[in-house]
């Protein structure tokens, strides 16, 4: 199945159907992409977005080739083309003999309203990324990583590091709560989330200490609470990793922080402008 999910694609500053996607596309040289949600069409907290972007442009040596207002028309753009104002679009710079620029809608998994009241599955899985500072395309890293969540039954795969220490979810951040206190990795170990940095800002707002810390994984149980963050997730209770239970989505710190961070996407949408 492609990972095109619609009708029409952005090749360079081409409109394409999505037949002629080709999945292998992407086989030569190094990709940065970013993946945004689009709510109402306007895509949401797209500054942080193109923020790291930049970061991973700088991190890996590897200059845009496009303004932040091009690539802003053509988010614009793909959602007017195929009439889709909801959804996950995902943009990619392929840096080869001939580089490339690709913007397409990817199939998304929202979390459902029984998720957010119930929280999800999760499993630890011992990997560690080759560049976590820097979003790029790493296909091997995918598929290993896939193949753990869909064999073990899991909404997500908690990653854990050579050390023992839990650094990120493979497509999310990972947020532990003990006592009022909010853990989570140290920056230099982990993606550096677009909804990870808008939720240590809530929670300095409210009064809440964050700390960036290791916690290995043998001591899972003794935290309160744990919660996922991401694109798609938004903020996500944790409800098993592996055999460990958690009340999370009963905890009250991490009530306050999934209704701070769900006000904080209603005003990024309704204050929306265009770069």
């Amino acid at each position: 199945m492609s990972e095109c999910f619609n009708n029409f694609f952005l090749y360079n500053d081409e409109v394409r159907s999505r037949e002629k996607f080709r999945d292998d596309i992407l086989e030569n040289g190094k990709s940065l992409y970013e993946v945004i949600r689009i709510i109402d069409g306007k895509p949401l907290f797209l500054k942080a977005h193109l923020d790291r972007l930049d970061n991973s442009s700088k991190v890996t040596n590897l200059k845009l080739w496009l303004t932040r207002k091009e690539i802003v028309d053509s988010i614009l753009q793909l959602t007017h083309i195929n009439e889709t104002y909801e959804g996950n679009v995902k943009l990619i710079f392929n840096f080869c003999k001939n580089n490339k620029f690709l913007a397409y809608f990817v199939k998304h998994h929202y979390p459902s309203l029984n998720d957010y009241k119930m929280g999800v599955h999760t499993d630890f899985f011992q990997i560690e990324r080759e560049n976590p500072n820097a979003k790029v395309i790493n296909q091997k890293f995918r598929t290993e990583v896939d193949k753990k969540i869909k064999e073990s039954n899991i909404f997500e795969a908690i990653l854990v590091d050579n050390n023992g220490n839990i650094t990120e979810g493979s497509k999310s951040n990972i947020f532990m709560i003990k006592n009022e206190k909010v853990i989570t990795a140290p920056l230099k170990e982990v993606l550096p989330g677009t909804t990870r940095n808008i939720i240590i800002g809530i929670c300095t707002k409210l009064g809440l200490k964050v700390l960036e810390e290791n916690v290995n994984y043998k001591n899972i149980d003794k935290v309160d609470a744990i919660f996922i963050s991401g694109t798609s997730p938004k903020v996500l209770p944790v409800k098993t990793v592996g055999n460990i239970q958690f009340n999370s989505s009963n905890n009250k710190i991490l009530i306050k922080i999934m209704k701070a961070y769900d006000e904080e996407v209603k005003n990024d949408i309704r204050n929306f402008e265009e770069i």
